[in-house]
Order: structure tokens, then sequence, then C-alpha cells
């Protein structure tokens, strides 16, 4: 399990970045881009030990988004394609901006915009809660910085 726990909006957040396939892979990095298109966050793995540019990441000390993405396209955490589909063009920037980092109120918003057309969010939540419970029972090391490659 990582040191420090993300809140949970932070899935949601890697479910918009999975839709809107703003994450590039390669052998051991990725590259996310925000959600404004930005800022674009290097995501490093070695083995078992992540590392990201994001902020929850770098200051915070939790997986951010792009973490939480990579893991899920790397198959260590569950995610269903067509609920990550529901999250696909959410603006996270400006929302996160005006309910200031209050995440949980950001996330209640895109949640009734989804509500009023017609879109469902208990399945999403319900697979944000599975993809928390499968990320405490990782063993994963979350560092601030760059991963050094040669380590």
């Amino acid at each position: 399990m990582p040191e420090k726990m993300p809140p949970i909006e932070k899935v949601y957040e890697a479910y918009s970045a999975i839709a809107d396939e703003r994450i590039i892979m390669h052998d051991t990095y990725a590259l996310v881009k925000s959600s404004d298109g930005k800022k674009t966050y290097e995501v490093d793995w070695k083995d078992n030990v992540y590392s990201s540019s994001d902020n929850a990441t770098y200051w915070q000390g939790y997986p951010g988004y792009p973490v939480l993405a990579v893991l899920m396209l790397q198959g260590k955490l569950p995610y269903h394609k067509e609920n990550a589909e529901k999250m696909k063009n959410v603006p996270w920037k400006k929302w996160n901006d005006q309910y200031k980092r209050d995440y949980a109120a950001a996330a209640e918003h895109v949640f009734q915009e989804l509500e009023e057309k017609g879109i469902s969010s208990q399945n999403i939540r319900t697979d944000a809660e599975a993809a928390m419970q499968a990320l405490s029972g990782l063993d994963l090391t979350v560092r601030r910085g760059r991963l050094k490659h040669s380590e």
C-alpha cells in the first residue's frame, strides 16, 4: 500500500485521462497531459516504485491521477473502459480551481452534470471504490522527484 492514499476523486481524474487518451506509455515512463492540455506530467517507474511530476504526487506524497491512470493501463488497478468513457472531456482543472481544491465538491459537480445528461454515476463510483481497495493492497512505493533508472 502506498504510504499515503489519494482521495477517491483522483481515480475519477484518472478515468478522464484514460478516456481522453492523454497518456503516452513507454517502457519505464509515461507522459500524461493535464485536462486543460497546458501541462504534461512524467510518471516514472521501476519495479514497484513510482514517481510523478504532478502536484499531488510531488507535494502531497500520494499517487496523483497520472500515477493512478498508469497503474490502470498497466493492469495493476482495475477499471472498466465503459465507465472511464463516461468521464471523457471533464475539465478537472477548471472545476478543481472553481471549488478551491475541494475535490469532492468538484466531483459532485461533474456527477450532477452526468446525471442531467441521463448518465448514472453509480457504476463509476463503485469502480472507483474497487480501484481504491486494490490500491490499498498494492506493494507500491511513491517517491517525489524523478527516478534514476540505473538504481
